[in-house]
C-alpha cells in the first residue's frame, strides 16, 4: 500500500483549491478576444478600443480583434453582445449611449442594457465640443444662437450618438432655440457632411474633432461640460458663453454577455484596469481630452442606474419623444 506524505496531500489540495474556478481565470484567455464597438471606425470608442485592444493583446500574448458593428445607436452591437457566448472572448466597448440613454429614446429596445450584460469596469469619461465648419459665419456660441432664434428651423445639427444627440437636444432647450436634428450612424460620418455643408453645426467627441479643428477645417465654439477641456484650453464652456446650466458629457464601459463566468469576468477586469494604464490609451485620453476612469463590476452597475436616471430626466425635458 502506498502512503500519501504530508507534502503530498498538501499540494493535492493546493491543486482542488486552485479549480475549477480559479483554473478557468488562470487560463482565460487562451484564443483571440474580440472588442465589439458600437460605433464606425475612427469614432472616440474604436479609438479607445484599438488602444485598450493593443495593451490587452501585449499581456495575454492573444490577438484581440475590433469589430466595429454601428448603426441604431448602438443597438445592433448591443444585440450582437447580448446574444454572444459568455465566455468573456465577446466584449462591448461602449458608451452611456447603449447603457443609460437608449432606452429613453427608443420605444422598443432590442436588448435589455441590465438584465443581457455583465459589467466589467468604467473606461473613461470625458466632454463634447460644439463646432461649426471653418468657413461658418458663426464665430461664438452667441452668434449661432443669435441666428437660431431670429431664424427657427434654418439650422440644422447632426449627431451620430446619443451622447452627440442629447447634447444638441440640450442646447435648444435651455436657449430655447429650434435647431433642426439630422441623425447619423456614427459623429465621423455626421462629421463628413458638416465639412460638406449638409449640416450646421454639431457637438461631437473631442477626439473625432479636435484633428479637423487643428487642420483648421472647423471653428470650436464651446465645450461641453462645466470645465474647460485640456485640449481646447482657449474653448469657452457652452455654460461660459451664456447658456446657464449646460453641463453634458459622457463616459466608456466594458460589458459582456450575461452568465460569463465570475473569474473570468474578474481577470477581464483585471486585464482591462491595467490596459486603461497603459501607454496607448494614456495618448488617447490626452489626445482626446478625456480621462481614465475604472471601477469594480458593482460600482459599474451601480454608476450605470444612477446616469440611466439622469439621461431619462435629461431627455425628457429636452422634449426628447422616444421613437
Amino acid at each position: 500500500m502506498k502512503f500519501l506524505t504530508r507534502r503530498t496531500v498538501f499540494a493535492c489540495g493546493a491543486s482542488l483549491a486552485l479549480s475549477p474556478l480559479a483554473f478557468a481565470q488562470s487560463e482565460f484567455p487562451n484564443k483571440p478576444i474580440t472588442f465589439v464597438v458600437p460605433f464606425a471606425a475612427g469614432s472616440a470608442t474604436d479609438q479607445l478600443a484599438r488602444a485598450l485592444g493593443q495593451a490587452v493583446s501585449e499581456q495575454t500574448k492573444q490577438p484581440v480583434v475590433v469589430e466595429n458593428k454601428g448603426g441604431a445607436s448602438g443597438m445592433i452591437a448591443a444585440q450582437a453582445v447580448a446574444k454572444a457566448t459568455p465566455d468573456g472572448y465577446t466584449v462591448l466597448i461602449t458608451t452611456n449611449t447603449t447603457h443609460a440613454a437608449n432606452e429613453h429614446l427608443y420605444k422598443k429596445l432590442s436588448y435589455d442594457p441590465v438584465k443581457d450584460f455583465t459589467p466589467i469596469t468604467g473606461l473613461g469619461k470625458g466632454g463634447q465640443v460644439l463646432v461649426v465648419p471653418a468657413t461658418s459665419p458663426y464665430q461664438s456660441v452667441g452668434d449661432l444662437l443669435g441666428y437660431a432664434k431670429a431664424n427657427p428651423g434654418k439650422l440644422s445639427f447632426g449627431s451620430g450618438s446619443s451622447s452627440s444627440r442629447v447634447a444638441g437636444e440640450m442646447l435648444k432647450q435651455l436657449a430655447g432655440v429650434d435647431i433642426l436634428h439630422v441623425p447619423y450612424k456614427s459623429n465621423p460620418l455626421a462629421l463628413t457632411d458638416l465639412l460638406g455643408g449638409q449640416i450646421n453645426l454639431m457637438i461631437t467627441d473631442v477626439s473625432t474633432g479636435v484633428p479637423q479643428i487643428k487642420a483648421g477645417k472647423l471653428r470650436p465654439l464651446g465645450y461641453s461640460t462645466q470645465k474647460r477641456s485640456a485640449q481646447l484650453p482657449d474653448v469657452p464652456t457652452i455654460a461660459e458663453a451664456g447658456v446657464k446650466g449646460y453641463d453634458m458629457g459622457y463616459w466608456f464601459a466594458a460589458y459582456t454577455p450575461a452568465n460569463t463566468p465570475a473569474p473570468v469576468a474578474a481577470r477581464l477586469n483585471q486585464l482591462l484596469t491595467k490596459a486603461v494604464n497603459s501607454a496607448a490609451a494614456k495618448s488617447f485620453f490626452n489626445m482626446s481630452g478625456s480621462e481614465a476612469w475604472t471601477t469594480s463590476a458593482s460600482e459599474l452597475a451601480q454608476f450605470q442606474a444612477a446616469e440611466t436616471t439622469k439621461w431619462g430626466q435629461v431627455i425628457k425635458a429636452a422634449g426628447i419623444t422616444p421613437e
